[in-house]
């Protein structure tokens, strides 16, 4: 009986199917190995379709000249690349074109791949590198073994993809064992299958001898129970090796490869506090609630979490893993109150990479971001650009409060970062810290001691230099207070409760972040940090040290007095040692029996001794008070200069009788001037001396005490502080004849001896400056 064609042709292509369905399946258990660090399937389905996409175009080009399959398949494996790339950024939410897509993955795929955070989100920079290396390892195979007939060789391929698929994956999934023994047993019946014969085999010793048939023969019984004898011995020198490993924890690739980073400007973003604070109404983002956030109010935006401080800088210290759109989620306190908010994000003026968002972030769409789980904190590798629009849908926490007071602090290696302090701590700062925890023994009620200390005794300022070192806090903490000290932004309050927290055995930390008004545009003035403290089973809770508005700051003095370690050599009493002998008798006074001089004369003599020394006292006051004067306004630096000038404009309020705190900004000074004086005109032209008209005319002509001219001072002032180096020698003799014209017009409103007294008063050369 006669097999029709169609027949054999289906029956040929029957029997050589297997080894084709080998390779599809050997290649595709890759993609099976390398998803299970991926978020979802969709990187498992399109290895898999490269799979069968490079095999099947080697079948269907297998009578084509060898030259041209490699075109032809280099041309499907483009098109099944562009799809993938297309179906991932739809899948990961990504913006822009698929031109665009595709050359920012082919840009940064290895990278990306290797520092994505796990589970790692199928986006089209971490699915470019498997499945173009499915697509060249299915068509490598399918030509060796289909087209050259050598389908063990055609085996090495599969093989050392799968290899690489579980080195990518290395410690962090389970040891694949099932796809492991699948792509022995697939591999074993890929060999198993007898190769497709058109005829019966040939006989290769049909035509010699029957001697040299039988040796023939005897070698390649030889031949082979070497070769088998070769495997056997491998397999038990090895067989131990391989075993020995299974317990073993594989290399993770991902440490070879660094991943993201902050820059420098955020590294530390604590010191771009006074910053804004100096320019409130910079508009650094736009925000609008897209879902939540309404029975907690506005959520605070957070910006960075600081962990780590050297006893100079508080810094980030994160690790950021690059992550898709949906980010690992971490199991809330158990009794905390939970809601969902999403935010769409629109930035402005804010530089640098940190990205903003509620606490804690779950999903991010619209920006490509990288993640640190420690800190629930995100960056924009690729930087921050005015106009970018983001989404964040966050799980915000609200720990219950009733916990608090009875909660624990936890301690250990876990936490030793949030709890180290670094040498150097001032010992000031170190008693204040033990004077508070000694008076306050549970962990919550030491931290709202620190935070109402601190909120109680302290004031809030714009101007406030920028600094949080060992210096810097124990200026702000113990500083006199007419002397720039108890006074500093939110910077120098959250540093200051962070270290006095850690002193006290808080682990503590300082958040850097935004509380905007509602939706609308977040400004600078919004910006703030804080801290918060870890406590055992509520987690981290923010506390806020800062004064209330309208309080006014008591004195550290009358709570804490930092006692000197050694005491000033004048203050240390002088040994007292009893006589051993009993003095003499004092000698008579001279009489004038004796020639001494009279009453009258030793009386005049002492007036006129007293006198000289009151007159010298007098002239060396004078002197020493006009030498400060030029050492003020002749300073070298124009700088200087101006604030030598402001310095005797205060020095005329305090020995007018109306001193200006030091906690007062250059222009609250400057108002108090003018009252000041008006009330001297008022004051001289109620003695006839001038009308006020007339004498606010005449310092204005001289440059000087008009209410426009102590106007002018204070901006010289600020711009000498806040600009260095801008203020010309000009500005500089200007503000000179100003203070002096100011200083002048308070002196003449006063009597004769008023103004006597005025000129040799010891005040300004002693008081604090």
């Amino acid at each position: 009986m006669v097999t029709p064609p169609r027949t054999q042709a289906a029956v040929r292509a029957l029997r050589a199917a297997p080894v084709p369905a080998a390779l599809i399946v050997l290649v595709a258990l890759s993609g099976v190995v390398l998803g299970r660090v991926y978020a979802d399937p969709l990187l498992t389905r399109l290895m898999a379709g490269a799979a069968a996409g490079s095999v099947l175009v080697s079948v269907a080009a297998r009578r084509l000249p060898s030259w041209l399959v490699a075109p032809l398949s280099v041309a499907a494996l483009t098109g099944w690349t562009l799809l993938s790339l297309r179906l991932a950024a739809a899948h990961a939410a990504l913006p822009g074109g698929l031109g665009e897509v595709a050359a920012d993955a082919a840009r940064n795929a290895i990278p990306r791949l290797l520092t994505a955070m796990i589970p790692v989100e199928p986006a089209p920079d971490t699915v470019l590198v498997p499945v173009v290396a499915a697509w060249l390892a299915g068509l490598t195979a399918a030509e060796v073994a289909l087209r050259a007939g050598r389908v063990l060789l055609g085996y090495l391929p599969p093989a050392l993809l799968y290899a690489g698929a579980l080195y990518v994956v290395g410690p962090n999934a389970d040891p694949a064992i099932g796809p492991t023994v699948l792509f022995a047993a697939v591999a074993a019946a890929g060999l198993a299958t007898p190769a497709r014969r058109d005829g019966p085999a040939p006989d290769p010793v049909a035509g010699l001898t029957p001697a040299v048939r039988a040796a023939v023969r005897l070698r390649l019984v030889a031949a082979s129970a070497a070769g088998l004898a070769v495997v056997v011995a491998l397999a038990a020198l090895l067989a131990p090796v391989v075993a020995a490993q299974v317990d073993e924890r594989p290399v993770d690739p991902r440490r070879y490869v660094e991943p993201p980073r902050v820059e420098s400007l955020d590294e530390n973003p604590l010191i771009r506090i006074s910053g804004w604070a100096l320019n409130p109404d910079q508009r650094l983002l736009d925000v609008r609630t897209v879902a939540g956030a309404g029975d907690g109010g506005s959520p605070r935006i957070r910006l960075a979490v600081l962990s780590d401080y050297d006893g100079v800088t508080w810094r980030v210290g994160a690790t950021y893993r690059n992550a898709g759109r949906i980010l690992p989620a971490a199991e809330p306190a158990p009794d905390a109150a939970t809601d969902e908010v999403r935010q769409e994000i629109t930035v402005g003026d804010l530089t640098g990479r940190l990205l903003p968002a509620v606490p804690t972030p779950r999903e991010v769409t619209g920006a490509r971001v990288a993640y640190d789980p420690a800190t629930g904190t995100l960056i924009r590798p690729e930087g921050l650009a005015p106009g970018l629009r983001y989404e964040v849908s966050s799980v915000r926490e609200r720990p219950d409060a009733n916990l608090l007071p009875t909660a624990n602090v936890p301690a250990g290696d876990e936490v030793a970062r949030v709890l180290r302090v670094a040498d150097g701590a001032p010992e000031p700062v170190r008693r204040l810290a033990t004077q508070l925890a000694e008076s306050n023994g549970a962990p919550y009620a030491r931290a709202d001691a620190i935070a109402a200390f601190l909120a109680e005794h302290y004031r809030v300022t714009a101007d406030a230099p920028s600094g949080h070192a060992y210096p810097n806090l124990a200026f702000f903490l113990f500083g006199p207070r007419n002397g720039g000290g108890q006074r500093g932004t939110s910077e120098q309050f959250a540093a200051a409760f962070a270290v006095l927290g850690r002193l006290a055995g808080l682990p503590t930390r300082v958040v850097v972040g935004f509380e905007p008004k509602g939706d609308g545009p977040v400004r600078a003035a919004d910006a703030y940090a804080w801290p918060e403290v870890l406590f055992d089973g509520v987690g981290w809770v923010p506390f806020d040290p800062m004064p209330r508005p309208d309080s006014e700051p008591r004195p550290v003095e009358e709570d804490f007095r930092p006692q000197p370690e050694d005491p000033p050599p004048s203050e240390v009493p002088a040994p007292t040692e009893e006589p051993s002998v009993t003095p003499p008798a004092a000698a008579p006074a001279p009489g004038r029996a004796d020639g001494g001089l009279g009453t009258p004369v030793l009386v005049g003599g002492g007036v006129g001794g007293l006198a000289l020394l009151v007159g010298a006292v007098l002239a060396a006051l004078y002197a020493a008070r006009r030498r400060l004067t030029r050492s003020r306004l002749d300073a070298a630096d124009p700088g200087e200069r101006v604030a030598g000038a402001w310095r005797e404009l205060t020095d005329a309020l305090r020995l007018a009788g109306h001193p200006a705190g030091p906690d007062l900004a250059a222009a609250e000074v400057a108002e108090r001037a003018r009252r000041t004086l008006v009330e001297a005109r008022a004051a001289r032209s109620g003695d006839g001396a001038a009308a006020p008209t007339d004498r606010a005319g005449e310092g204005a002509a001289a440059g000087g005490p008009d209410e426009a001219a102590v106007d002018e001072l204070a901006a010289l002032l600020n711009q000498a502080g806040f600009a260095p180096g801008s203020v010309t020698p000009e500005q500089a003799e200007r503000a000179a004849r100003l203070s002096q014209g100011f200083g002048d017009a308070l002196r003449s409103a006063r009597s004769r001896w008023g103004r006597l007294l005025w000129t040799v008063h010891p005040g300004p050369l002693r008081w604090r400056r």
